[in-house]
């Protein structure tokens, strides 16, 4: 009871921007609706079971959104959820990291954005379902702290094309064996910088941010409860059988996103 009416008041103010985020284009109350809540289940997720989050996220979002707003959106979302951490934690951060990281995002952001202008929808269909099943059965290349830069370089290049790189980033700072507490404020960090720096690209080549803001802003708002709720319950028990739940969702999203690029292709 204590705990409902800690939060009751950020509970009002995000339903009151969940009314707001139905006003984005070409978008039903409906699936706004969805993505809100979408947005504070992988938080939950994240903050719970321990495990990502961002590539359920990204899969929920590919169904819903058109790919040319796919990515923007999911990073603008991304970078909230990270700034949380980063805020709390910034005094653990592996700052040496940080330079060499910054310089390899910028390449590889630049690069990646000319890239995804120039793709055609159902091509960005096709390789996010890719992506997704990579995910769920593939592995991440150990890199140490002497690729950082190229790791920056290749991570922001990814991002820019499939949204979530967080499993790539991670493997990367896991390699520099941290601390736990540096390890995440360190990786916070990082994806804090990738994630600013594509949507300041994607900014310059002229994605329209503020059509989307109140939708980004309730997603985020509502990924904060979801991060809260998720530290206080704290889930240990059955990780196994919830990550087999979780890994056959996203091979649906990504059969469906399949066929969805197919019917793109199709007409042409």
């Amino acid at each position: 009871m204590c705990l409902l009416g800690a939060y009751l008041p950020a509970f009002v103010v995000w339903a009151g921007l969940v009314l707001e985020a139905v006003a984005a284009p070409g978008m039903e109350n409906g699936a706004a609706l969805a993505l809100v809540a979408t947005s504070m289940l992988t938080s939950f997720i994240t903050a719970a079971f321990g495990i990502g989050g961002g590539v359920m996220l990204l899969a929920v979002l590919a169904v819903v959104l058109p790919p040319a707003v796919l990515i923007p959106v999911h990073g603008a979302v991304q970078i909230g959820s990270n700034v949380g951490r980063l805020l709390l934690m910034v005094k653990d951060v592996e700052r040496t990291s940080v330079p060499p990281f910054l310089l390899g995002s910028l390449l590889g952001a630049s690069l990646g954005g000319v890239l995804f202008l120039r793709l055609p929808p159902w091509l960005i269909q096709f390789a996010i379902a890719g992506f997704i099943v990579w995910a769920v059965f593939g592995s991440t290349p150990t890199l140490g702290r002497r690729h950082l830069l190229a790791a920056g370089a290749a991570s922001s290049f990814l991002t820019m094309l499939f949204g979530a790189t967080g499993p790539f980033v991670a493997a990367v700072v896991a390699s520099m064996r941290l601390t736990p507490v540096r390890h995440v404020a360190t990786q916070a960090a990082l994806m804090t910088l990738q994630h600013s720096l594509k949507i300041l690209v994607l900014g310059l080549l002229g994605f329209a941010f503020a059509s989307y803001l109140p939708l980004i802003v309730a997603m985020v708002a509502s990924g904060f409860v979801g991060t809260v709720v998720g530290r206080h319950l704290l889930v240990r028990m059955g990780h196994r059988y919830f990550k087999s739940i979780l890994n056959a969702f996203l091979l649906l999203l990504a059969a469906r996103l399949a066929w969805q690029g197919t019917e793109s292709l199709l007409q042409g």
